[in-house]
């Protein structure tokens, strides 16, 4: 018998032998993100920690909290290319599911859940993707009913009919016949975490769309050991589906800019651009370095890969245009 796809999701993600808990192996061992991609990400980000860190006036402690922190690579990352006297007032904290993996920084903390009152920068890079959801579809007669799953086989079976706040979420923000990924849970879980900014700024960096594009037969699918796989809710596979960016905006009640990755990187510096061929000849290993940066930079900022990621920008108590 079958199960609503967001029970489901959750016991396959994060129950006991979920996937996001599983001690043996992280996700960076299934799936590529922008900070695995390069270091030239963090560093962007050490930047954009500059920024509002001379925004909130270099406060004695700048909170920088990183949700759905994986094994703790972009707050390591981060931390050595700040300014010396940023990183004294830094204070890192990850949010995990996962136990606290061995080897960590020590002053980097670790907690499975986000911080009553943050000052500084709460960032979550591809976390809201594995919030569970529901998924209904439109039946014959043109109601939307629950989609059940079985979670060892992956198979679809209809349920009964959605719940009248699905159905009043789909029509304000998936409407038209079809597949419908309810993302009720991550406006929630988005909105709960950009209250406890006090003053600063919250980013969410996640592959997305919005109400004009919503794929038809929606995006909900899995990855195991860098490959796309069918999303069977057994904790073996990550189980992911694309994040409805307009919506979780607006959910905080909280003014925002929407940006591509490519834009938001190249506002902080990231350029995909090639080395002049000048360089070359008076510098080899320069022009080296720098072609080979410009080719991560390039991979961060590609229209059909990472650089398509949206960048949801919230600041909270502070005048900080993202781009």
């Amino acid at each position: 018998m079958g199960i609503g796809w967001r029970l489901a999701m959750q016991s396959a993600l994060y129950g006991p032998e979920g996937f996001f808990v599983r001690p043996s192996s992280g996700p960076a061992d299934h799936f590529r993100t922008s900070v695995h991609a390069s270091p030239m990400f963090a560093r962007a980000l050490a930047g954009l920690v500059e920024r509002v860190d001379a925004a909130l006036g270099r406060p004695e402690r700048f909170d920088l909290v990183d949700v759905g922190a994986g094994r703790g690579e972009l707050l390591t990352a981060i931390g050595p290319v700040l300014p010396a006297d940023l990183a004294a007032r830094v204070r890192p904290t990850a949010v995990e599911a996962a136990p606290r993996p061995a080897g960590l920084d020590e002053r980097i903390g670790w907690r499975r859940d986000v911080p009553e009152a943050v000052t500084g920068l709460l960032i979550a890079t591809e976390w809201l993707d594995n919030v569970p959801l529901d998924v209904v579809e439109t039946d014959e007669d043109g109601r939307l009913r629950k989609v059940l799953v079985d979670r060892q086989t992956g198979v679809e079976t209809p349920g009964g009919p959605a719940d009248p706040a699905e159905v009043f979420w789909a029509a304000r923000w998936w409407p038209g016949p079809g597949r419908v990924e309810i993302g009720a849970t991550r406006d929630a879980a988005w909105a709960d975490a950009v209250t406890r900014v006090r003053r600063g700024a919250a980013l969410c960096v996640d592959y997305g769309h919005r109400r004009d594009e919503r794929p038809p037969l929606g995006t909900l699918t899995g990855f195991r050991a860098g490959r796309q796989v069918p999303p069977v809710p057994d904790g073996r596979c990550d189980v992911t589906a694309h994040v409805a960016m307009d919506s979780v905006a607006l959910g905080s009640g909280i003014p925002y800019e929407l940006v591509r990755q490519r834009e938001a990187l190249r506002a902080l510096g990231v350029s995909g651009g090639r080395p002049p061929l000048e360089l070359a000849d008076r510098d080899p290993l320069a022009y080296l370095r720098a072609l080979s940066g410009a080719g991560e930079g390039a991979e961060l900022t590609s229209e059909t890969g990472l650089g398509a990621h949206w960048w949801l920008w919230q600041p909270v108590g502070i005048e900080l245009p993202l781009v």
